[in-house]
C-alpha cells in the first residue's frame, strides 16, 4: 500500500491500529504526547509502594475476541491466565453473605435454574424475566428504568452495569449493556470465563506491542504531541508535532486516536457535533502488604456489594488493588482519607481487622471513560471522520460497546480494516 499512516496515540486502540497495519505491510509511524504507551492501560514503578503497579484494574473475559486477536498479533496469547471455568465470586459487606455467578459452558442457560450458581435474590422466574426484558433494551432506556425493580438488581444488575459502564446504573444505557451480555452470557460460560494478566497490564498489552512494532520496522515517536493539523484547500497538508512538522504526501494518512477532547480540539469539526462528553472517573487503591494473600475461593478477584468504596478486590502477589468505579463526588476526597476508608471495608470484606493500613498508593482516573448514557451513546462518532483523509480510533467512538479495553481495541482493528480495504480514502465517502 502507497503512502504512510500516522498514528497519533499509544493507547490501546492507536496500537491495535498500529500493529495490525504494520502486519500487512503499511508504513506506520505512531506518535504519543506522553512519554510512554498504553494511555489509561499501563503499568509503571511507584516509589511510595517500591513495586510496579497497574494505573487501574480491568476484568477481561475470554469472549473478548479482539482482545484476544491483538495478543495474538502482538506474540503475547500466554500473559494472561484464567480458571478453566466462569467463576465470578461475589460478598455482601452488610450482610457477609457469599455467592458465585457460574454459568456453564454451552449456550443453553441451565445454570440459571441451580441457586448455587445464580445470584441469591429472586428464583428462575426472575433472572429469565430480566434477561428477556434486558434483551429488548433500547437505545433510550437506563439500567434501572429496564430492571430497577428487579429483586436482582442490588446484588447482579446494579454491580454489573457500574463495572461494565462506569457510570451509575440509574443513568447507565441499558443498551450498551445489552451488547455486552450479547458477547459474553448469551454465549454461555466459555465466553465469561475472567482472564488476568500474569504480571501486570503493561507487560501484556504495551510492551510485546511495542516490540512487534519496532520488528516490524515502525517509527515509534513518544513525547510527541500533535498541535495542528495543517489544511490546504480543504485537505489535510501537514502535522505540526512538538518534534517538529511533517509535511503530507497525497497517499498519506492520519489515525487520530486520542481522547475525545483531544479530537475535538484537532477537528473542529468534531465540535459541530455538539458539547464535550461528559467523563466518568474511577478510582484505585493500591496496597502492598507485607506477605502475599490469597482470596477466599483461591481466585484473585472478588466483587463487593453492600459497600460504600470497594466494588472489586484484586490480588497479585503482595499486592492488593480496590477499584471504585463511577466514582464521581469521591475524586474530590484526599488520598490521606481515602486509604483508610477504603482499607477499613477491605478488612471487614477479608476479615482481617488485625492488619494494620499497609502503604497505599491512591490513582484517580478522572476522565477513565466517557459518561455512558443513552444520550452519549447516541453522539458517539464513526470512525470516519470529516475533514479528508482521517480516521478515528478509541472506546469513546461509536464501537457498539462499552468504553473497555474490548471496545478501544476492536475501534483500532476497525479503522485498520477500513484503511487496508481502501474506504478511508477521501474519495471512498
Amino acid at each position: 500500500m502507497e503512502g504512510r499512516t500516522h498514528v497519533v496515540g499509544a493507547g490501546l486502540a492507536g496500537l491495535a491500529c498500529a500493529v495490525r497495519l504494520a502486519r500487512a505491510g503499511v508504513a506506520v509511524t505512531l506518535h504519543e504526547a506522553a512519554g510512554h504507551a498504553g494511555g489509561r492501560c499501563r503499568s509503571y514503578h511507584d516509589p511510595v509502594l517500591d513495586c510496579e503497579i497497574d494505573n487501574g484494574n480491568h476484568l477481561i473475559l475470554s469472549g473478548n475476541r479482539a482482545m484476544l486477536s491483538y495478543l495474538a498479533d502482538c506474540g503475547a496469547e500466554d500473559e494472561l491466565w484464567g480458571p478453566d471455568e466462569a467463576l465470578v465470586p461475589f460478598l455482601d459487606l452488610q450482610t457477609g453473605e457469599r455467592w458465585t455467578i457460574h454459568p456453564n459452558k454451552g449456550r443453553v442457560p441451565w445454570w440459571l435454574a441451580s441457586p448455587s450458581r445464580r445470584a441469591p435474590d429472586g428464583g428462575l422466574r426472575d433472572h429469565l424475566g430480566d434477561l428477556m426484558r434486558m434483551r429488548r433494551a433500547g437505545a433510550d432506556s437506563t439500567v434501572t428504568e429496564l430492571v430497577g425493580h428487579s429483586p436482582l438488581y442490588r446484588r447482579f444488575w446494579k454491580p454489573l452495569a457500574v463495572s461494565i459502564l462506569n457510570t451509575p446504573a440509574e443513568q447507565a444505557s441499558a443498551a450498551l449493556l445489552r451488547r455486552t451480555m450479547e458477547e459474553s452470557l448469551a454465549l454461555g460460560g466459555s465466553a465469561c470465563r475472567p482472564l488476568f494478566p500474569r504480571h501486570s497490564l503493561g507487560r501484556t498489552f504495551v510492551d510485546p506491542a511495542l516490540t512487534a512494532l519496532r520488528a516490524l520496522g515502525t517509527e515509534i515517536c513518544l513525547g510527541n504531541r500533535l498541535r495542528t493539523i495543517g489544511q490546504d484547500n480543504g485537505s489535510m497538508a501537514c502535522l505540526d508535532f512538538t518534534g517538529g512538522e511533517i509535511r503530507l504526501g497525497d497517499s498519506d494518512r492520519l489515525v487520530l486516536a486520542v481522547p475525545s477532547d483531544a479530537a475535538r480540539r484537532l477537528l473542529p469539526d468534531l465540535s459541530a457535533l455538539g458539547q464535550p462528553f461528559a467523563q466518568s472517573p474511577i478510582l484505585n487503591a493500591h496496597f502492598r502488604l507485607d506477605q502475599p494473600m490469597e482470596l477466599p475461593g483461591g481466585l484473585p478477584f472478588v466483587g463487593v456489594t453492600g459497600s460504600e468504596w470497594v466494588e472489586w478486590i484484586f490480588v497479585r502477589g503482595e499486592m492488593l488493588s480496590v477499584t471504585l468505579s463511577a466514582a464521581g463526588e469521591r475524586t474530590g476526597e484526599t488520598a490521606e482519607t481515602i486509604a483508610p476508608a477504603v482499607w477499613r471495608e477491605v478488612q471487614a470484606a477479608l476479615s482481617i481487622a488485625d492488619r494494620p493500613l499497609p502503604p497505599c498508593r491512591i490513582v484517580t482516573e478522572k476522565r477513565a471513560t466517557i459518561a455512558q448514557t443513552p444520550a452519549q451513546a447516541a453522539r458517539r462518532p464513526a470512525a470516519t471522520a470529516p475533514g479528508g483523509n482521517i480516521m478515528l480510533a478509541g472506546d469513546w467512538t461509536d464501537t457498539g460497546l462499552p468504553c473497555t479495553i474490548e471496545g478501544a481495541i476492536r475501534s483500532g482493528h476497525r479503522v485498520a480494516e477500513l484503511i487496508l480495504t481502501g474506504s478511508a480514502r477521501p474519495d471512498a465517502g
